[in-house]
């Protein structure tokens, strides 16, 4: 149930409680890491692809000078609406887009960006060809994935948990899609195949993951992540369980109050 086809699905209350939860607890160090990365190269043309609801366009915007254009790209329009309402401090451009189908001519950007997005492209190859045409030459491509859901301490005790909710079919989307492209030589090898010569450089990054309490980080994934289509599909009536025993898994293992939990990261950069 649920499964593959809903993966890419951010709609209803999702981006709300996406920008609420998931964002302090997971994205905020990742997203600066990004854009420092990226002003340290001073790109005049930016397009970001999977913005999601806006974290990194927030610091791209608040980082790079006024005079480098920002555009932000999104497949779901619920998750731009919500970063549009939350705004930048300077003006960017919003636009829905499929990063397999990119609206922009050749050659037109000096920078591709894109923070944990790429995991969910349903033909990676794909969108990666389409970041290569999109760019310059010399030109950079720069975005991370998740490393392997053991290295992501909280996303892997809330599948555990929810294991125990429904035995004979677990929800495994955080398994499957946010951590089940880690691998280095699968990225290496589908940016050659979207046309990127030479090696990427893949950076591994750690960093910690921070609540006020055990149920910040349960609400974050089974209801700020397509993980809440997942227990939906099951059966509706039972989010709120499958919330609260996720909850109570984190309490467990990190304690009652503040929770500290590793995350893992890869960050790729590639010049075209």
């Amino acid at each position: 149930m649920g499964g593959a086809g809903t993966d890419k699905v951010f709609a209803g209350s999702i981006p709300k409680f996406y920008e609420t939860y998931l964002v302090p607890l997971l994205f905020e160090p990742y997203a600066a890491d990004l854009v420092n990365r990226l002003a340290a190269r001073s790109p005049g043309r930016v397009l970001e692809v999977a913005a999601g609801t806006g974290v990194v366009t927030r610091a791209l915007a608040s980082v790079l000078p006024e005079r480098v254009s920002i555009v932000a790209t999104d497949l779901n329009q619920p998750m731009l609406d919500q970063a549009a309402a939350l705004g930048t401090k300077r003006p960017v451009a919003w636009r829905q887009a499929d990063a397999m189908q990119l609206p922009f001519q050749d050659g037109t950007f000096d920078a591709v960006v894109c923070q944990f997005g790429v995991m969910f492209f349903p033909d990676k190859a794909r969108a990666l060809s389409e970041a290569h045409r999109v760019l310059r030459p010399g030109g950079v491509l720069i975005f991370n994935v998740w490393d392997r859901i053991e290295e992501n301490e909280f996303a892997d005790t809330v599948t555990a948990a929810l294991a125990s909710v429904f035995p004979e079919d677990s929800p495994r989307f955080l398994a499957r899609t946010p951590h089940g492209y880690h691998v280095h030589a699968t990225i290496a090898q589908d940016l050659a195949r979207g046309g990127f010569g030479g090696p990427p450089e893949i950076i591994t990054l750690a960093a910690r993951s921070q609540a006020k309490s055990p149920r910040d980080p349960a609400i974050a994934f089974c209801q700020g992540t397509p993980l809440r289509n997942e227990i939906e599909a099951r059966d509706t009536s039972r989010l709120g369980e499958a919330t609260d025993v996720a909850a109570e898994a984190i309490g467990r293992r990190f304690g009652r109050g503040d929770v500290d939990g590793k995350m893992q990261a890869h960050v790729v950069t590639i010049e075209r």
